[in-house]
């Protein structure tokens, strides 16, 4: 379930949102954003502070602490809610168009009466946008984008939200008597972007005391359905859980078949016909005869059909059965392989902790090396300065070993700007250990400028990494328009690493890219982009992703040894 730091973040960026569609202090608004990012990457539950203790987390005042108290006590915050009825609730609704910042919603209510985003497609139809100030065909085209995300997305729900409900419905049912088996299945084992509802099985002789205690879980808002197989609750957060209990002679067989994908399980079911079988979630059986050949385990299913267990992230009919019927399945990795995490930010810029409480939370997760990549100067709102970072590095030096021998690594997220410039010349990045480089600004370039830019960054042989490459937000972004065949190639040419940004909201490169990106022969890192200690172990969710991607640990370059990483992370080692 979301975390009280996460409604409260959701509350404080809605309430800066507001401010700035009522023409209020664009100050406020930013700071509102900054409290709201605060909170949100916090390791301690805000529920357990007073105002003094919330004033002591970064960027939260008096004033933002005292809402934060009211709303955590009563469920509103009355400033709130009086700056809500102030804005017409179709305003409201268009501010969920990824793409569509609230001046803009504002100005299609005051001048167009625009209210809803049925109406919005009329006016998009009608051209009439055209006429706005700040408006045009350009324009357009993103509101209509950002709608297409919306719909797409529906109500589905990012990978981490989905996993924390499922991992804790897991444990409350593994406790129940009689539990020989629990897991969750479905797209969330696939580990797929978004989800749209968790599937969690039991196996269990009975199946009464599980759907009792499911309908009964404290977070438990609607029972759908409730039945003697199958019981489906809506959490107090609108996600669908469904909950089917099956006979423990049927485990491998019930996993499979509701792990999917669909696609996947039409594949398998095609084989089993082919061999003479007929599979169903209750077991693979003799067609002839009707009696259960095998059904305990997934891999005594596909051992029957000759294949190899296939890792439920494969599960997605592009190409996995071929690769196992050949003996091709990749040695995926895991996240256990992961050796450090080269991507991270500290309260310097935008982070919400410190910096040694950062490598000391890095230390804990057992990682080798772990490397400090705080924003350079040309993004400005971050106001890093030469001196700033220098002084950061001395205190990264004095870190490094300190942990667990620990190596911490000092390096810097550099901004590619609109001509593939970057913050710092080249004497002053050869005295970082690593450059990430990203975009993050300027998405609306020309597909030729968006490209150019990001080779450009490619070429310098200080840039390391090529970091969230699409730029892309789930559900609130889309990704950048530019070629990125050519800048897969120029990334193999050049030898510059391909990030993986384990953020649930990035998850970029996405799979898709991943496998597009693998046949330039480009390798990449596998990286959480933390703000926080708490963001450091989304590293599952990047794992997840890059195991979609058919990603091997050779293949991912903070799986490496720390000699072989330096050499690589040196102008001239790549």
């Amino acid at each position: 379930m979301a975390r009280p730091n996460e409604e409260v973040e959701a509350l404080l960026q809605e309430y800066a949102d507001l401010v700035a569609i009522t023409g209020g202090d664009a100050f406020k608004a930013r700071a509102y954003e900054k409290a709201a990012r605060a909170i949100g990457g916090f390791p301690t539950d805000v529920s357990k502070l007073d105002v003094k203790g919330l004033r002591d987390i970064p960027n939260v005042g008096k004033s933002i602490a005292e809402k934060v108290v009211e709303f955590l006590r009563t469920g509103q915050v009355s400033d709130v809610e009086e700056v809500r009825a102030s804005v017409p609730a179709g305003v409201r609704e268009l501010l969920t168009i990824p793409t569509l910042g609230p001046k803009k919603a504002m100005t299609l209510y005051e001048e167009l009466r625009v209210s809803s985003v049925d109406e919005l497609l009329d006016a998009i139809h009608d051209k009439r946008l055209r006429d706005l100030k700040g408006f045009g065909e350009r324009t357009e085209e993103n509101v209509l984008h950002g709608i297409a995300l919306m719909q797409k997305a529906g109500g589905r729900i990012l990978l981490n939200s989905a996993m924390d409900v499922a991992e804790q419905v897991v444990a409350e049912l593994s406790r129940v008597k009689g539990c020989e088996g629990c897991a969750y299945a479905g797209s969330l084992r696939r580990m797929r972007e978004t989800i749209g509802d968790v599937d969690v099985l039991v196996a269990a002789e009975r199946s009464a005391a599980f759907m009792e205690a499911f309908s009964g879980l404290p977070y438990t808002a609607e029972v759908i359905a409730h039945g003697e197989k199958k019981t489906s609750i809506r959490t107090t957060k609108g996600l669908q859980v469904d909950l089917r209990v099956l006979p423990p002679d049927s485990w491998g067989a019930g996993l499979l078949y509701f792990t999917g994908s669909k696609a996947h399980n039409i594949r398998v079911r095609e084989m089993a016909i082919r061999h003479g079988y007929k599979l169903s979630e209750y077991g693979l059986f003799h067609a002839k005869s009707g009696k259960k050949a095998v059904s305990g385990t997934e891999e005594d299913i596909y051992a029957k059909l000759g294949l190899p267990w296939i890792p439920p992230t494969l599960r997605e009919d592009r190409g996995e059965i071929a690769a196992a019927l050949k003996g091709e399945l990749p040695e995926l990795i895991e996240e256990g392989d992961i050796r450090g995490d080269l991507h991270t930010h500290t309260d310097l810029t935008d982070g919400v902790s410190g910096l040694e409480d950062m490598v000391a939370a890095a230390a804990d997760r057992g990682y080798a090396y772990f490397a400090i990549t705080d924003h350079a100067p040309n993004l400005y709102m971050q106001r890093m300065t030469d001196q700033k970072i220098l002084a950061q590095r001395e205190k990264v030096r004095a870190l490094d070993g300190k942990h667990r021998r620990m190596h911490v690594l000092h390096g810097t997220e550099l901004n590619i700007g609109p001509e593939g410039d970057l913050d710092w010349p080249d004497d002053f990045l050869a005295g970082f250990d690593l450059c990430v480089a990203s975009v993050h600004s300027h998405f609306n370039q020309s597909r030729e400028e968006l490209t150019r830019r990001l080779v450009r960054a490619c070429e310098n042989p200080y840039v390391s990494i090529i970091g969230h490459p699409t730029t892309r937000q789930i559900g609130k972004r889309p990704g950048i328009d530019a070629d990125f065949d050519e800048v897969f190639a120029a990334c193999a040419r050049t030898g510059t690493a391909l990030e993986v940004n384990s953020h649930p909201e990035r998850l970029d490169l996405g799979d898709e890219e991943i496998l597009r990106a693998k046949r330039y022969g480009v390798k990449f890192a596998v990286n959480t982009d933390a703000h926080s200690v708490v963001h450091l172990p989304y590293m599952r969710f990047g794992v997840g992703t890059a195991q979609r991607g058919w990603l091997t640990k050779d293949e991912v370059i903070n799986t490496w040894p720390l000699q072989k990483l330096r050499r690589f992370l040196r102008p001239g080692g790549r």
